[in-house]
């Protein structure tokens, strides 16, 4: 018997069947998990920040009083930015570089973005390999950092045991003392005595090089398969860390002095919320933490399913991202409250953030606990965890933005690609390993993603509500998720996020401070170096646009004006879910109505479907409109 046809006007690309299904998200690859998607976004979001920099922030503006712009800044800031990210994402099913189909005279933006996150993830793998390095030593009965005497301490060097056997008899002068622990970091993990500066970074440590090594090919097996790989990896390394931070918690809390401590981290300061340095410093913690326009989000949504709640999701990671810093701010101090008590001096005085918080305060509060090996290892292995997931983002991000653009030749080979970007951001970051490394991760922290990622979030927002239209934006979200961004949403993406951002940019030019590490002053060709890395990303955006004019036809305005317009293949990926102008606009299209496709494969019409029907019909009557 002969085979039923099935008339062409019912085929459509995405057909297993079909001949053109080469540029299908099926070939790109999608979420296999329902959780994948949220428990990466969660492992994103939730990084190193939320433990060395959330509690010493917050405990520094205004403590419990820090609460209130901290959160006002994540309504106004935080959500609407990143609900738009992932709106971008899932709408094209594209990375950071070919979403700019949406207006290709910005796709000089995605190139700033990559560039960013490129110079982020060189640095922030040291971070993992110091990390590792430490975690390797917690495997001892005793810790390495623990007592003085071994051959990195000076005379300088005092041990807590010794401050509190003379708080018994006389007070012990520690002004001029250092910790084990501070020497154990600068002169044994870093070495830093063998560098004079940045412009002399000594040699390399080979123990340093092999844990960075070490990192780099946990992130590439992890990575390796994409999205397929990593999102298996975050049920766990977005997960654990939640455990170890509990036990960190209820260990802390039943320590002696830990109210000392929790008291410093909470109690209100009201004037505080006077001063608008504290309502900056809130907004930057709110950016930087939910990692808005480093293209993560994005590239993560581009992965999901057409019709995935996004909406949720947002208030999810966001909120849970929130709840997790005050979290750790509970676990810190009550343990620099218990040190404080045990050493006899002020919580200011033993309170630090960022990398001296996690190598050489904490470490030593670790050496006063029983099984101090054990807890000191927990510690360690929830950084670890915290940082990986991160970098997976950032791994990923960078991949899928260059395989989008080279579908045909990359996308095959996306796990030789990958092995390619990992050894290539490994050899650039040797010069972290050297003595004078800590230096060069210093200047990249500072200035790789300063104002020229705020830069990027400024024009994203403003191109996509100004340029691409508001309206516009409101009906691919309708046609996605089935309803329309309220008005906080839309008062949010056009008045409220970019002012703000644009207060933060002016801020940050305004109250510029020179980098600076200890005592140690960065020269001026430093500074230069620093400063040319945040404007190279800046200046993409003009390149980019030079190269979209001269692409185009006509006049300069002309080109302008038909650069800045959506490309023809701009709209969902799958035909199926393009309705409305984005009918029979892939390239091989052969369905006047994907209306048909949807029919066919469900046998009916969906909720989905009706929403299609409804904005084919707003659109036809504001051409109406328009046309009369």
């Amino acid at each position: 018997l002969a085979q039923p046809v099935t008339p062409d006007l019912l085929v459509s690309p995405s057909s297993q069947d079909g001949d053109l299904g080469s540029e299908c998200p099926e070939d790109r690859g999608n979420w296999t998990g329902r959780l994948d998607f949220l428990l990466s976004c969660i492992g994103y979001c939730v990084g190193l920040g939320n433990v060395w920099r959330f509690p010493y922030r917050a405990y520094t503006n205004g403590g419990g009083a820090f609460l209130v712009p901290y959160f006002i800044m994540l309504a106004i800031c935080g959500i609407p930015i990143f609900f738009m990210e992932l709106s971008l994402g899932q709408f094209s099913s594209l990375g950071p570089l070919a979403v700019w189909k949406i207006s290709p005279l910005f796709k000089g933006v995605g190139m700033g973005t990559i560039l960013i996150v490129s110079l982020v993830a060189i640095y922030y793998n040291m971070i993992i390999a110091y990390v590792l390095f430490y975690l390797f030593a917690s495997l001892t009965s005793d810790l390495p950092w623990q007592h003085c005497g071994n051959w990195w301490n000076t005379d300088l060097c005092l041990d807590h045991h010794v401050i509190k056997a003379g708080n018994n008899t006389l007070p012990v002068n520690i002004s001029n003392t250092v910790s084990p622990s501070e020497e154990y970091w600068s002169r044994y993990v870093l070495h830093i005595q063998g560098s004079s500066g940045i412009g002399h970074p000594g040699r390399i440590r080979w123990n340093l090089c092999l844990c960075l090594l070490l990192s780099w090919t946990i992130v590439y097996l992890c990575i390796l398969k994409g999205v397929k790989s990593s999102g298996k990896v975050v049920y766990f390394t977005a997960t654990f860390p939640y455990l170890i931070l509990v036990m960190l918690l209820i260990r802390g809390v039943t320590l002696e002095g830990a109210w000392k401590g929790i008291q410093f981290y909470l109690t209100p300061q009201f004037d505080h919320l006077l001063s608008s340095k504290v309502w900056i410093e809130a907004a930057l913690q709110i950016f930087y933490s939910l990692g808005v326009g480093f293209g993560g989000l994005l590239t993560f949504a581009s992965y999901n399913t057409f019709h995935q709640n996004i909406y949720r999701d947002t208030f999810i990671v966001t909120l849970g991202n929130a709840i997790t810093s005050i979290l750790a701010g509970f676990a810190i101090f009550s343990v620099l409250g218990y040190m404080s008590q045990e050493l006899g001096v002020p919580v200011n005085q033993v309170a630090k953030a960022g990398p001296g918080l996690a190598f050489v305060v904490y470490p030593q509060a670790m050496t006063m606990l029983p099984l101090s090996p054990f807890w000191s290892f927990l510690f360690f292995f929830m950084l670890l965890t915290l940082g990986l997931d991160s970098q997976f983002a950032f791994m990923e991000t960078i991949v899928t933005a260059v395989t989008d653009e080279f579908p045909y030749y990359l996308r095959p080979k996306k796990a030789s690609f990958s092995a390619v970007i990992c050894i290539a951001l490994f050899l650039m970051g040797l010069i972290l390993t050297t003595e004078g490394g800590m230096y060069w991760l210093v200047l990249l922290d500072d200035y790789s993603a300063g104002f020229g990622l705020m830069v990027v979030v400024i024009t994203t927002c403003l191109v996509v509500t100004r340029v691409y239209g508001m309206k516009r934006f409101c009906r691919d979200i309708h046609m996605m998720l089935g309803f329309k961004p309220g008005p906080y949403f839309r008062a949010c993406w056009m008045v409220l996020s970019p002012a703000t951002m644009m207060a933060l940019l002016v801020y940050n030019i305004v109250k510029y401070q020179p980098s600076e590490y200890g005592n140690y002053r960065f020269p001026t060709w430093a500074e230069v170096l620093g400063i040319l890395m945040g404007v190279l990303s800046c200046l993409m955006i003009p390149m980019g646009m030079v190269v979209a004019v001269l692409q185009e036809e006509g006049t300069l305005w002309e080109r302008v004006q038909q650069a800045s317009r959506p490309a023809m293949d701009w709209g969902p990926s799958l035909e199926e879910n393009r309705t409305g102008v984005y009918v029979a606009s892939l390239a091989g299209s052969q369905s006047p109505k994907p209306l048909m496709v949807h029919m066919r494969k469900y046998g009916g019409i969906t909720s989905y479907e009706n929403t299609a029907i409804e904005v084919d019909r707003e659109m036809e009557e504001e051409d109406d409109e328009e046309s009369m």
